[in-house]
């Protein structure tokens, strides 16, 4: 007992006193929760330009104008004389979308026939095409529907109320970028802040002594324990203070976050205990872990669906504590899953925190009277 709680407090000791440590465990923890998310402040793309054609010229089309253009998502910067010319604009990036208005619209509308229209946006770019072709769809819907009713009118047949789709987002109520990518990317953070953590203690321990770690049982515990405080505080830190803050979904089941996240932290310890055991010097943990910061978030497949994915690199993704754990605690505190709901992942962590811990043993673990580090 005397050599774990020697060993947890100079373990504290160490990242508290190494600047390195305190800059990546502390520092770059809450440095990140204000600077990550100012990217995605606004939540919603707004204000995305689109060019329109116009070849009706008529009452209906300028109508139809006025409506696209107060929307919040788009705003129109030119209406181009012909098609070739908006889709250079479109092509040299003044543009996100092209709003085509065929001739006769208006005169297709007062003979009781429907009127077509042609939207295109710019598929180089998923994510504002995405807001451009919806927001401007929804206007059109908007405007054909209440063009219907009155047609209805003019022409003496019933008028059916009109049919409203009323869409009500039960988790992220702000359908916000944001909402949706910051509190994964929250894990993933605390993940890559402790495994370099990690790294650059055992990288300057080993260049202390000059060989390969060695420690026992209880001293390697107690390095575990005292690494697994910092990560389970800055996971409770992001989890509360920062998505308070931030205005994310939230507070969903705090007990089942309380014991995902231990499961989560002592996951990544053990794995980062394992890591670190092959890196010779301190700075390897900053060169291997940074570079593979985004193949985690893509392998853990919160922004790009799993079943897109090839079946043996999903396999492969569930080696490592961040695919699990960051489903996990999205699912706990965004959309206030129940243990039940998550016992799959819950099981997941706790395999691999066996599987790495042996491996930390095996490679860190003193045997026999090796002398200790």
């Amino acid at each position: 007992m005397s050599r774990f709680t020697t060993s947890l407090r100079q373990t504290l000791r160490a990242v508290l006193t190494d600047r390195y440590a305190v800059v990546l465990m502390i520092g770059a923890v809450v440095l990140y929760s204000f600077f990550y998310p100012a990217a995605y402040r606004h939540q919603v793309a707004s204000n995305l330009p689109i060019v329109v054609v116009d070849h009706d010229q008529s009452a209906t089309s300028r109508e139809l104008l006025r409506r696209v253009d107060a929307l919040r998502t788009v705003r129109i910067v030119a209406q181009p004389a012909t098609l070739d010319q908006a889709r250079h604009a479109l092509e040299r990036g003044e543009a996100e979308g092209i709003l085509l208005i065929p001739a006769q619209l208006e005169r297709d509308i007062l003979r009781g026939g429907a009127g077509h229209l042609v939207l295109m946006g710019n598929g180089a770019y998923l994510g504002r095409a995405s807001w451009v072709l919806g927001g401007v769809a929804d206007a059109l819907t908007a405007f054909a529907r209440e063009t219907a009713v009155s047609q209805a009118a003019f022409m003496g047949a019933p008028q059916p109320p009109p049919i409203t789709l009323v869409q009500r987002p039960l988790f992220n109520t702000l359908e916000g970028y944001g909402s949706a990518i910051v509190p994964g990317v929250a894990e993933l953070i605390v993940h890559q802040t402790l495994l370099m953590g990690i790294g650059v203690l055992l990288g300057t321990r080993r260049l202390a002594l000059g060989r390969r770690l060695r420690f026992d049982l209880p001293t390697l515990a107690g390095m575990a324990l005292g690494f697994g405080i910092i990560g389970l505080l800055g996971l409770l830190y992001y989890a509360g203070f920062t998505a308070w803050v931030q205005d994310y979904p939230r507070g969903g089941n705090p007990l089942g976050q309380l014991l995902g996240g231990t499961l989560f932290i002592a996951a990544t310890v053990a794995f980062g205990l394992f890591v670190g055991s092959f890196f010779a010097t301190r700075e390897r943990a900053f060169q291997v872990v940074i570079a593979c910061s985004i193949p985690l978030f893509f392998l853990a497949n919160l922004s790009w669906p799993a079943v897109t994915s090839p079946p043996a690199l999903v396999a492969l993704a569930h080696l490592l504590p961040t695919t699990t754990g960051i489903n996990l605690m999205v699912r706990l505190n965004q959309m206030d899953a129940r243990l039940g709901e998550v016992s799959h992942e819950l099981w997941t962590l706790a395999a691999l925190l066996v599987l790495y811990g042996a491996l930390a043993v095996w490679r860190l673990g003193a045997r026999g009277r090796t002398p200790l580090a």
